[in-house]
Parts: structure tokens; sequence; C-alpha cells
């Protein structure tokens, strides 16, 4: 039987796909979402083996992840939505584009355009930041969240502006990115991963935004790599933001959305 995708729909109008990141879940989209939803029928899902999603068959790879996806929109009677990613969904929303699957892509942080000791650094910050996850006490992890000193310390890696987070919402982030069951198995998959671009990106909307406070995939090189491989696409800076932009700058991230579709 086909997997089902944990997911939220809400809206309607011409479809709209969230996909988050790396050990992350459709949660990540909620600072936005309504606003989305204003204009277009929104879907967030949570990837295979990550949020409340299980595995299933999905094999651990971009690859995977992105026809995954696509199945999921096939049996939802969709077949060519707009795509918004961050970071690792990014990067599946910039591969369903290059496979004709996508009206246009809104790209936030998209993972591929790293050079090495990029790649070596996003990859091992990671992994600390879920080795901790996995390691803290609850106690221990509420007091952090329940801290403004102490959500700055903790998730500046992620995001611009940490001191207006909802602690429960933290804890929640937290408790998903220490049981995304699929988060070493596509961690290892991506260590060879380059983006090379393909004229189906040039045919569609494309929008590549970078916040200028992220240093898990850092702003200036990654950034500048970006727009030397999609030269037609629109690039934006997102200031003062993090890797995860949504609660930084919120009307920034929905009007860029919005306005990719348009």
């Amino acid at each position: 039987m086909p997997q089902e995708l944990v997911h939220e729909r809400r809206g309607a109008g011409e479809p709209m796909v969230l996909i988050h990141g790396l050990g992350s879940r459709w949660q990540v989209w909620l600072p936005v979402l309504d606003a989305v939803a204003a204009h277009h029928e929104v879907i967030a899902l949570d990837l295979p083996g990550f949020g409340a999603s299980p595995p299933g068959g999905t094999p651990p790879t971009l690859d995977g992840l992105a026809t995954a996806v696509e199945k999921f929109l096939a049996r939802n009677g969709i077949q060519r939505a707009h795509l918004a990613g961050n970071s690792l969904g990014g990067g599946i929303a910039l591969e369903l584009g290059r496979r004709g699957a996508a009206r246009s892509v809104t790209a936030f942080s998209p993972i591929g355009f790293w050079a090495v000791a990029g790649r070596h650094w996003s990859r091992a910050a990671l992994t600390a930041s879920r080795g901790l996850a996995r390691r803290i006490p609850p106690r221990a992890a509420a007091r952090l969240a329940a801290s403004p000193a102490g959500r700055a310390a903790a998730l500046s890696l992620f995001y611009g502006r940490t001191s207006g987070l909802d602690p429960q919402s933290v804890l929640a982030d937290v408790a998903a990115l220490a049981g995304a069951a699929y988060f070493d198995p596509v961690r290892r998959s991506l260590r060879d991963h380059l983006f090379t671009t393909n004229s189906e990106l040039d045919a569609i909307p494309v929008t590549i935004a970078w916040g200028t406070r992220d240093v898990l995939l850092t702003y200036r090189t990654q950034s500048r790599r970006a727009r030397a491989l999609l030269p037609a696409a629109r690039h934006v800076t997102l200031p003062g933001c993090g890797h995860l932009p949504f609660s930084d700058n919120p009307q920034l991230c929905a009007k860029l959305i919005i306005r990719t579709t348009e």
C-alpha cells in the first residue's frame, strides 16, 4: 500500500507544497502558514522518516525523498504544484523543479551550494545538534527553552532571532530532531551532493533566499554559488534572518513565497 505522508492542509487555490529540512517537521512553517494559505491551498508535509511520517520503503536519499513527495502529490491529484523548501527541503524542491514537476520553486538556504569545507561544517554542526537533542535530560531542555539566554545559546545555529521563540514549540522541535529515524542515513547520503542545474529550472519562476545570519549553510559563500549556478533565478537576501527564517521575519518569508507564484 502506498505510504501516505503526514501533512497539514489549509486554504484554497493553486496548490503550494512546503517541504522542511533535515531533522525538522512540517510545523517549522507555522509562522507563514496562514499568510500563504490566504492565497493558496497549502500542504505542509512531514518527509518520510521525519516528524510523524514513518520511513516506509523510501530510499533515504534526496532523490528518494523527492520521489516520495512526487508520488504523494500524484495520489492526491496534484500534478504540478508550487513548491517552497528549506535546506534539505529546498534541495528537494529544486530537484522536483528539475524534473518538471513544479510550477514554481522558492528555496530558503537550499543544500548543494557548499564547497568541501562548508559541507563538512554543516554535517558536523547538525550531527552535534542531533547528539545534544538526544542526550539532554527533559528538565534541562525545558529550562533552556524557557530562558531567552538558553534559547540563544542552544539555537543560534538555526535562528537569527531566538528571543521570540515559543518554548513549547522549541521542545517539540528538539524532540523531532532527536527522534528523526532518517536523520543519519539521509545525512550520510548527502555527503557528496552538489547542485547541478538544467533548463527546466530556467522555464519556471525560481526564488533563492538566504538569511544574512545563516551560519549553518553560510550566507556569503553559498548564496554566491547559488547566484552563479542559477543566474536566471531571483536571489533575495533576508536581513537578520538565520537558517530557519520563518519566525525571524514571517511577513517577508510569506511575501517571497506568494510573489514567486505570481
